[in-house]
């Protein structure tokens, strides 16, 4: 049986990380340091992080060690050589996974600690997480990075795995707050880039009072070769990597949304 977060040792002053990125510039404003958790309640049909999803540390078949643990001072000791950058960029961190909440006091715990030494924090999240305990990290955020990744509850949860009760209720907590907020939509030739998830993306967009932007990620394979390398079989997902028309058509689809788009 896999270990659960609160299985972890020192819940609130350790995790395990599985990657921290220095000079990150795609995960939030400026220049960041990215610091990935492990551990995902999440079963995307196109994640191409597999060792991202079990709460343990793993090796792979050839050899490479997945996740370490690790203390949230340790990890701000990393996080806090960029300092400069940040302040001249706009950076800081921005914690994300698997599902960061899902090692929930660890992340905190970071969270905490940026607030400390004042670095702007995201929070990369598909809003998976009890609503109280979403409602807790919102003094500490900065700005939020919130999935985006079906049309419905139907959809999401065939694609995914689990239900959206507790994101829509999160989302509509983000409305209600006007939180600083980025919805990320990851977008699958032929699974989920349908007029229908425009649709619904456009509408999520006006009700997000403090909506910043929104940032297109297309599919990609390159994580591909890490399943077998970690015992999991590929996923049956019949698509194939966008191409630039493809890419342009869903960018023009949010033509007039009246924030920025970006393409990942």
């Amino acid at each position: 049986m896999n270990p659960t977060p609160c299985d972890l040792p020192e819940c609130a002053e350790t995790g395990i990380v599985f990657d921290i990125q220095r000079a990150a510039m795609r995960d939030g404003p400026g220049i960041r340091t990215a610091v990935f958790l492990k551990g995902c309640p999440l079963r995307c049909a196109w994640c191409h992080n597999p060792e991202s999803q079990r709460f343990e540390i793993q090796t792979g078949k050839g050899g490479k060690r997945y996740g370490q643990v690790m203390r949230a001072d340790e990890v701000m000791q990393t996080v806090t050589r960029d300092r400069a950058y940040y302040e001249s960029s706009g950076g800081g961190m921005t914690i994300s996974g698997g599902e960061p909440t899902a090692q929930y006091a660890f992340c905190r715990a970071l969270l905490v600690l940026a607030k400390k030494e004042a670095i702007h924090a995201c929070l990369d999240t598909s809003g998976h997480l009890e609503p109280e305990r979403f409602a807790a990290l919102a003094p500490l955020v900065d700005l939020y990075l919130f999935d985006f990744k079906a049309a419905d509850s139907d959809g999401y949860k065939c694609l995914t795995g689990i239900s959206t009760k507790w994101i829509q209720t999160n989302l509509a907590f983000l409305e209600k707050t006007a939180a600083p907020v980025r919805l990320r939509c990851p977008l699958v030739p032929g699974v989920n880039d349908t007029p229908e998830y425009f649709t619904a993306l456009r509408a999520q967009a006006k009700r997000l009072k403090g909506l910043q932007g929104i940032d297109l990620l297309p599919y990609h394979d390159i994580g591909n070769t890490k399943y077998a390398d970690v015992g999991m079989p590929l996923p049956d997902l019949k698509t194939k990597t966008p191409d630039e028309e493809q890419k342009e058509h869903w960018l023009k689809e949010l033509d007039g949304i009246g924030v920025e788009a970006t393409m990942g």
